[in-house]
């Protein structure tokens, strides 16, 4: 079911980890960013829009990760977009022969055999320069940053004065780290500066998992997501709640140990000698 959280801007959240496909309202048809999860979400949300009458002109996916560059034959075949490093490495993934066993390999058990493959992943990337989405309809600034993954794009919708936000300002996901990244922690703070710089243009924030928050939802996000990201780089016992006994979700906290082992690991080999 489709919520709207601004005007001419929806939301259509998956029982997966509260992941969010977000649909931009244009002049003849929708910009329709990360959708997901499951055939039957995508399948239903593509009729919520035929019942809009409002057909997909234009796709936009924030980052490689497999859940953000999903598609359905219902939404038809308009162009798809990334930023040039996003469709790098997904594109780099599906060269490899065995492209689909290395996908389905982090795919959720309970998930697996919902998740359509067969369009995973066949996205134009935009080049460094470009700065806003390519449609008609309200201008779409691409915030591109390497936080959380390279390519990782946030999408100020600017005249409806939404941030879509990616894998980052979740309530409950702690940041996770590119830690293949030469500067994992650089790069996370890199990008929250970025969203930061553009916070008081916001009303409504969007993360990839999790619920929607307003303008004071997201400057306490960016302090929360800071707070972490310095914890883990200062090697401080973090207090983030979404990673202790009240966690939302139990795995996080061995998510959180493995990204606090990974850290030391990759300190330990850049030592001299």
């Amino acid at each position: 079911m489709l919520r709207e959280v601004a005007e001419g801007v929806l939301v259509h959240e998956s029982e997966f980890i509260q992941s969010n496909s977000v649909v931009v309202q244009g002049r003849d048809g929708v910009l329709l960013i990360d959708p997901g999860i499951t055939v039957d979400e995508m399948a239903s949300l593509a009729n919520d829009l035929r019942e809009l009458g409002q057909p997909v002109v234009a796709g936009f996916s924030t980052h490689p990760d497999w859940d953000h560059v999903l598609w359905h034959p219902d939404f038809g075949d308009p162009p798809r977009y990334g930023k040039a490093r996003c469709a790098a490495t997904i594109q780099g993934v599906l060269s490899r022969s065995n492209w689909c066993d290395l996908i389905a390999e982090g795919l959720p058990r309970e998930y697996a055999d919902d998740i359509p493959m067969e369009l995973l992943g066949l996205i134009s990337g935009l080049a460094a320069g470009a700065a806003l989405v390519p449609w008609d309809g309200p201008a779409v600034r691409i915030l591109e940053h390497q936080g959380h993954a390279s390519g990782h794009a946030g999408l100020l919708i600017e005249e409806r004065i939404v941030l879509v936000a990616g894998d980052m300002l979740s309530d409950i996901l702690m940041p996770f780290l590119d830690l293949e990244a030469v500067n994992p922690i650089g790069d996370y703070l890199a990008g929250l500066r970025l969203f930061e710089s553009v916070a008081d243009d916001v009303a409504v924030v969007v993360p990839g998992h999790g619920s929607a928050g307003g303008a004071d939802q997201l400057r306490a996000r960016i302090e929360q997501d800071r707070a972490y990201v310095e914890d883990l780089r200062d090697g401080r016992v973090t207090d983030d709640p979404r990673v202790g006994p009240t966690a939302p979700l139990e795995w996080l906290a061995d998510v959180h140990q493995w990204q606090v082992q990974r850290l030391a690991e990759k300190e330990q080999n850049e030592m001299p000698g």
